[in-house]
């Protein structure tokens, strides 16, 4: 651990120390006694950006988008939300530029999301890089980044504030580290499940639910003691599975088709955006809670889509979250921090970690998840693996991903100005993408018997 490192967790702590007495005033809403068991639980987090990717504090890429940051949009966007539901909670997410922005406009924002926080219990925190930090900035670049932008936050809020959580989009595994050890945060939304060929970087090979990550790579559960990062590593949209299988648009589709707004509303349109959204939400919340013992789905919206995108989303925000409290209504909305660290709680590591999720395809038109298609997901430990099938016969089912964690793995270089690091992914085995010769779907069967005894230890019941 270096000097400058340790240099940085005896100042955290310190500060931490002198501001116990006063965060619990403004931490007061924070539900320390959250259990997950038999939940269905949604998060919501928003971002508020100047560009929409901030390459470095000084840097970015995509037009201004200021225009489309005002605390009009900020109070659509909140009462979309309250409408449906009174008592939902909401992680705020903002970038460098954003925290440090002197137009008027975001004075005022930064003021507003203050006032959200103390009315509805609303977390603020931080984003480095809006998304992307690992591609462009080094990890020492980007720990500092934390660092001094969660810092920011803090003064902003004031009465010894600080988040439980932050948003990235993406963070690297030493990055994950520095939180937990340095900065005392144990939740981030660190990886982007299923993304590979799409938007401004890759990121494929990882659990959706909850895990924690290891400290070879940001996909990749840890495995031992000695590999264990205690940082609650959690995803940023739940996805329609028969879509998330695919390369970007490949067959007509949008890999990142779930519940998040672009891919949803903004393609399919209001009527059928909400069908999608629903069909989705009802596999964790109808089928899959029974496996899990709880259910999750989660999406962020950034702020610039309240006065960006057509046919007024913030219209079909509220539709979803109406429909859910209508069909679901204990379904509870709390800040991605009390789910993360309900999560710890109830997970000391990932030893016991054995999700499983069955989904049909949606055929929501289109949508192009594929109405005859079931696909089935095994997540642990040790490994995901994926069977696609037709669920109106007898068809066994193919594996079109079996994703090995029990082997090494690494993550790229420190990218450099002059060369960005586009691809955070882990696949080895079989990936779902199909991009190698080697992704070519195969029977179960013809695994190999080593490959069959890992199985099995986690799933038996595909051996019966």
């Amino acid at each position: 651990m270096s000097v400058k490192y340790i240099g940085i967790k005896i100042g955290i702590l310190v500060c931490l120390a002198f501001a116990t007495s006063s965060s619990f005033s403004q931490e007061a809403s924070f539900n320390r006694d959250l259990s997950l068991e038999g939940k269905r639980v949604v998060t919501i987090n928003s971002v508020i950006r100047v560009n929409q990717i901030e390459i470095t504090r000084e840097r970015s890429l995509g037009q201004d988008e200021a225009d489309l940051h005002t605390v009009a949009a900020a109070d659509r966007f909140r009462e979309a939300i309250a409408t449906a539901v009174p008592d939902a909670k909401v992680t705020w997410a903002f970038s460098w530029l954003a925290l440090h922005d002197q137009r008027p406009n975001y004075i005022a924002l930064r003021k507003r999301i203050v006032e959200f926080h103390q009315q509805y219990g609303d977390e603020i925190t931080f984003i480095p890089g809006a998304y992307f930090a690992p591609m462009y900035n080094t990890r020492e670049q980007v720990n500092q980044d934390l660092h001094d932008g969660l810092k920011r936050v803090e003064e902003l809020v004031g009465n010894g504030y600080r988040p439980g959580s932050v948003v990235a989009g993406y963070l690297a595994a030493d990055n994950m580290r520095y939180l937990s050890e340095v900065e005392d945060i144990h939740v981030a939304q660190g990886t982007i499940w299923s993304q590979y060929g799409i938007d401004n970087g890759d990121g494929d090979g990882s659990i959706c639910y909850p895990y924690y990550p290891s400290r070879e790579h940001c996909c990749k559960p840890a495995q031992t003691k000695e590999d264990f990062i205690d940082c609650v590593n959690l995803d940023g949209w739940t996805c329609d599975f028969l879509c998330a299988r695919r390369f970007a648009f490949e067959g007509g589709g949008n890999s990142r088709l779930g519940v998040g707004p672009i891919e949803a509303y903004d393609r399919l349109g209001s009527e059928n955006g909400l069908k999608e959204s629903l069909a989705v939400t009802a596999s964790h919340f109808d089928t899959n809670i029974k496996s899990n013992g709880f259910g999750w789905v989660t999406v962020c919206w950034e702020l610039s889509l309240v006065d960006g995108s057509p046919d007024r989303v913030t219209d079909c925000l509220t539709s979803w979250l109406k429909e859910i409290k209508s069909r679901w209504p204990d379904a509870i909305v709390p800040l991605q921090s009390e789910f993360g660290e309900a999560w710890r709680r109830m997970h000391p590591n990932n030893d016991d970690l054995n999700y499983h999720f069955v989904q049909r395809g949606t055929g929501v038109p289109g949508a192009a998840s594929e109405p005859e298609l079931e696909i089935e997901w095994f997540m642990n430990k040790d490994f995901r693996l994926a069977l696609l099938r037709s669920w109106q016969t007898s068809d066994p089912g193919m594996v079109i991903d079996f994703t090995r964690y029990d082997l090494p793995a690494s993550e790229p270089a420190d990218p450099t100005d002059s060369e960005p690091v586009r691809n955070w992914s882990l696949i080895n085995r079989i990936n779902q993408k199909q991009r190698r010769p080697e992704d070519k779907p195969v029977p179960l069967s013809s695994l190999t018997e080593a490959e069959k005894t890992l199985i099995q230890k986690q799933c038996p019941e595909l051996f019966q």
